[in-house]
């Protein structure tokens, strides 16, 4: 078996997701399991819908793209607001998608309107983290607009929290979008079918027993493959944190200075941080870099210390000496993994029988189809 690798068990996946699946049902919300650090494998997409996941959702299309050619039952989200040059893609293969913009959405209906299709959008609505989002004194004029487009079907309101300045999700925000959601009904005779309420970071929140309110469904993605909610990274009680690992091969052990000598100026990637002088150091070097990987993000196993990495090599100090071609296991953070996942030099390995996908799905069919063909082809077990 080649390395490095993503080992993937599906059986835990599916635990994972079927844990947080029944914990939010008791709490009126369903869960929309977020795939893009999956890129598009059936294989995982499988273990979620056997889980009980209902929805699909993806910040790509070509995910979503590569999903559908599986045949995977179930509807599929877009979760990122549509490029204009994508629409067509979006309304063939997405049934519903995440907007914040007019131009998008008139975009959308003409796309809709040539593929006689009706696409479904949810509004995302800016409630302070300052990613994406419709400000919410504007809302019900982007609702009023919305609803006059063809073949476009208001499917709901969303917002996100907590990925780009760490907002966290809390009961006066929520409560905000659930009053929102019941102002645009009073106000246009509607029902909002959709009341995304954001993340794995609402995951605190939702779970503490404070009253969901008008909040149906959750994106969740980290919480389900690392079993960690995203505030803090703490790990979910009874959920695996090793549901996928990294395993890479050693290339070079030996005992060297821990201290660099000559010149000092910046490494490959701009950065200059004197070591420290601990003496003579069992160093090991592994297949693996920033190309592949995130390697911030890598906890190695008792003993051994991430000291750095290159573009293709990561530089470790061991208690001793490891035999060449020998392999080492390093869970993942969220960093590490999409990385892992979208880097064509990582083969992907997938055990476990909860992600037994329909017949006539292959493995892994995702958007680097081309580029994993002349490197090499991910399988499962």
């Amino acid at each position: 078996m080649s390395a490095p690798r993503l080992e993937i068990d599906l059986d835990k996946i599916h635990h994972n997701a079927r844990m947080l699946v029944v914990l939010l049902a008791e709490r009126g919300i369903s869960v929309t399991g977020v795939m893009k650090a999956a890129l598009g494998s059936p294989e995982i997409a499988g273990a979620l819908i056997r889980a009980g996941v209902r929805t699909l959702g993806d910040s790509h299309i070509e995910n979503i793209e590569a999903m559908r050619r599986t045949g995977l039952p179930a509807p599929m989200t877009l979760m990122r607001s549509p490029m204009l040059s994508q629409a067509h893609r979006v309304v063939t293969h997405a049934d519903v998608s995440f907007n914040t913009e007019l131009d998008v959405i008139s975009k959308l209906s003409s796309a809709a309107q040539k593929a006689r299709r009706t696409h479904g959008i949810v509004l995302m609505v800016e409630l302070g983290d300052l990613r994406e989002g419709i400000m919410p004194g504007d809302l019900k004029g982007t609702v009023l607009d919305t609803l006059r487009f063809p073949n476009i079907a208001l499917r709901g309101i969303g917002t996100n929290l907590a990925c780009r300045s760490g907002v966290s999700p809390d009961a006066r925000n929520m409560s905000e979008l659930s009053a929102l959601a019941g102002s645009i009904e009073a106000a246009f005779g509607l029902a909002v079918d959709i009341v995304s309420g954001g993340n794995s970071a609402n995951l605190d929140w939702a779970l503490s027993g404070a009253d969901t309110g008008r909040i149906n469904d959750l994106r969740l993605g980290e919480s389900i493959l690392l079993g960690r909610e995203t505030l803090h990274r703490r790990q979910i009680d009874g959920l695996h944190t090793d549901a996928i690992t990294l395993v890479a091969e050693v290339i070079e052990s030996k005992v060297k200075p821990s201290q660099p000598w000559g010149e000092m100026a910046q490494n490959a990637f701009g950065e200059k941080s004197p070591a420290t002088d601990r003496g003579p150091i069992s160093q090991t070097i592994l297949a693996v870099g920033h190309q592949d990987t995130d390697p911030g993000g890598l906890l190695p196993p008792p003993g051994i210390e991430v000291l750095g990495a290159s573009s293709d090599h990561l530089i470790a100090d061991c208690r001793c000496c490891f035999s060449i071609g020998s392999e080492i296991t390093f869970q993942v953070n969220y960093s590490a993994l999409l990385r892992s996942m979208t880097s064509p030099f990582v083969e992907k390995v997938c055990k476990g029988q909860s992600g037994r996908v329909p017949v006539g799905a292959t493995a892994f069919p995702g958007v680097l189809d081309v580029v994993l063909d002349a490197h090499q082809s991910p399988r499962s077990n």
